[in-house]
């Protein structure tokens, strides 16, 4: 038996009977690969000389949970995410055998999580539209990407997810007062930290973006940031504002230093506590990092820029994400048509 590349994906290849075959393990894993080609090898074998099929050994869905937990690593919180949203749904499939469930067994479940959050107190009183299944949708994602990998293992054969529906999520979209990004900036009990918040909501930058902006990338002559390696994996660039200008020429330059934002020259990994201190200060709940996008959205929208431009600036792929914030345009486009046209 052959293992091999085409582009990313693993292929296999191996003569049965004096016949060739071959076959995309569909992995980039090359033991995943391996494990692949092996299941495959032994069922062409099988069909070819009638050599009747075993059943596949009973994997109780707790063992394999662990053995999924395992493989994942804990950038940005992935396997705390994971360990949280199994919190529901372990306890009733941990001693089921992963090859006995199916579609229904998902969709009881999701039904079973929808009744209970109906059934809240605090959603009392409040129509099925005005609630968030946010968590049972991250509860269902997460059983979509243990089951692939169940497959990828060869465990079982389809994944029991598939085609199970989202429930309704209501939108998270946050944005402040001027009085409340005052407090908040004003909470911050470090200079770094209120540099840092006043950047994000001055560009709409993301966190990362912003912990890896350069010196080089920062044009004070010419009042242009360039954001390079982005998520979206495009580069864009965000005019600078006079109060920004302020900021940056506010913040010391050291020759042996790349980054703007850096702690005693070093790169900054993460300011989650020192932000999360700002908001306690500052009286703000339930704020993440993340908000200051909404702020800045927000902000452009209802001083009238187009959903167009404020995409741009944001660094949004597609018109879908800044649709979102369509909502605070109606005043704005009344206003352009009173522009125009007057009072007659």
């Amino acid at each position: 038996m052959r293992i091999y590349k085409r582009g990313n994906t693993y292929w296999c290849a191996f003569e049965v009977d004096k016949k060739r075959y071959q076959y995309s393990c569909k992995t980039q894993d090359k033991e995943v690969a391996e494990e692949v080609a092996s299941a495959i090898h032994a069922d062409i074998i099988r069909n070819r000389f009638n050599i009747p099929a075993k059943n596949k050994a009973e994997r109780f869905f707790g063992e394999v949970w662990q053995e999924y937990l395992k493989t994942l690593n804990n950038a940005k919180g992935t396997l705390a995410n994971k360990i949280f949203a199994a919190k529901h749904f372990l306890p009733i499939f941990q001693n089921k055998d992963i090859v006995s469930l199916t579609v229904t067994d998902i969709e009881n479940y999701s039904l079973k999580r929808k009744l209970e959050i109906l059934n809240a107190s605090k959603n009392a009183g409040k129509r099925e539209q005005e609630i968030n299944y946010r968590w049972i949708n991250l509860e269902i994602t997460t059983l979509r990407h243990f089951f692939n990998f169940c497959i990828k293992r060869n465990y079982i054969d389809k994944n029991p997810c598939a085609g199970v529906k989202k429930l309704n999520e209501l939108s998270r979209l946050k944005t402040l007062s001027d009085e409340d990004i005052d407090k908040l900036i004003n909470g911050s009990t470090n200079k770094l930290t209120r540099d840092l918040i006043t950047f994000l909501i001055y560009t709409g930058c993301r966190k990362g973006e912003a912990l890896n902006l350069k010196w080089d990338d920062v044009d004070l002559q010419n009042d242009v940031i360039a954001i390079k390696g982005t998520k979206t994996k495009y580069d864009r660039y965000i005019p600078i504002s006079k109060p920004l200008k302020e900021l940056l020429k506010g913040i010391e330059k050291k020759d042996d230093c790349l980054y703007v934002f850096n702690k005693n020259g070093a790169k900054l990994g993460n300011f989650r506590k020192s932000f999360m201190t700002a908001c306690r200060n500052a009286g703000l709940k339930h704020l993440r990092i993340h908000h200051s996008r909404h702020v800045f959205d927000s902000k452009m929208v209802m001083n009238g820029t187009s959903l167009y431009i404020t995409g741009e600036l944001l660094g949004h792929r597609t018109t879908q994400m800044t649709k979102r914030y369509s909502h605070l345009v109606p005043d704005t486009l009344k206003k352009a048509v009173d522009d125009v046209w007057g009072e007659k």
